[in-house]
């Protein structure tokens, strides 16, 4: 069995980080999503919140857990028979540091590939950063998040 993992703060999920869940989906048996439980920096939504968006988004694909984590990823990966940790890319300025932290994981453990996955065309310009930031001026994200996303940002910042 193929397992991969797809770690990612997801704060919140969005359409890019959808695209390439279910084209990495194509590509493994089993797809873990993984949730940093310390991230190391402020988040909007908690980890619990970010699970739980992710599982409703997700709900149907069951072959796909969503799950938070407080090891590092590569250990995560390891501890449930990983054989890749996907890894989106959007844009060439993404690369240095995809490449760096593919680089140290696969020193932490060479049985763990990394794979890239580039973004769709029509997703290379979305983040997290910049969904929140058009969100807390009330502006419309529906075209960047699913409908459920959406809901949980006008909440956050009514």
């Amino acid at each position: 069995m193929k397992i991969g993992v797809y770690p990612g703060t997801f704060d919140p999920i969005t359409n890019g980080h959808l695209d390439i869940i279910k084209r990495a989906h194509q590509l493994f048996d089993k797809l873990y999503i993984v949730v940093p439980v310390n991230i190391g920096k402020s988040a909007l939504f908690t980890t619990e919140e970010r699970v739980d968006l992710i599982k409703k988004v997700l709900v149907d694909y069951p072959d796909i857990e969503v799950v938070a984590t407080d090891k590092l990823t590569v250990e995560f990966a390891k501890n449930v028979n990983a054989t890749a940790m996907i890894r989106g890319l959007r844009m060439v300025s993404d690369f240095d540091y995809e490449l760096q932290l593919a680089t140290i994981n696969k020193k932490l453990d060479d049985s763990i590939e990394t794979v890239f996955i580039m973004s769709s065309h029509e997703y290379s310009f979305l983040s997290s950063s910049s969904v929140k930031e058009i969100a807390k001026f009330k502006r419309d994200v529906s075209l960047f998040v699913p409908d459920v996303v959406n809901k949980a940002l006008q909440e956050k910042y009514k």
